[in-house]
């Protein structure tokens, strides 16, 4: 299936943080899905985050098929640990979407809770015990 989305002209960037517990449920999830792309709908907002290797983009449920803003160029690699928050840049595409941001980050993670919950178990694993003389 083939879905496309549009963006309209670049209005803003910004640099801002992602909390790492985030971060790391937003890469697990996508790790589990074969075609590399995850929609995660956002229920409370009527807003869909689109997420891929690239970024997380967001659309308006209720609109056109336009993307507002995008969570990009995430940088984990620069953190001291592995708890601190990674720097990412948001990509702003329209005037609304900076009122939003806020609740966004919020509501997006507890969609990505849920999803992650909602998801079938993997089977279990074993564990073989190495015996050293």
């Amino acid at each position: 299936m083939d879905i496309r989305f549009e963006r309209g002209p670049e209005l803003r960037r910004e640099l801002r943080t992602l909390p790492a517990d985030h971060y790391r449920l937003i890469r697990l999830l996508l790790s589990r899905e074969q075609n590399g792309t995850l929609f995660v709908p956002i229920r409370s907002m009527q807003y869909l985050g689109i997420i891929d290797l690239e970024e997380v983009a967001f659309v308006d449920g209720q609109g056109p098929r336009m993307i507002e803003l995008s969570w990009r160029d995430f940088r984990p690699g620069e953190r001291k640990n592995l708890d601190a928050p990674v720097t990412y840049t948001c990509v702003h595409y329209n005037a609304k979407s900076s009122d939003i941001m806020s609740r966004l980050q919020s509501e997006f993670l507890k969609a990505l809770a849920l999803m992650a919950q909602r998801q079938q178990k993997t089977a279990s694993a074993t564990v073989t015990p190495l015996k050293r003389d």
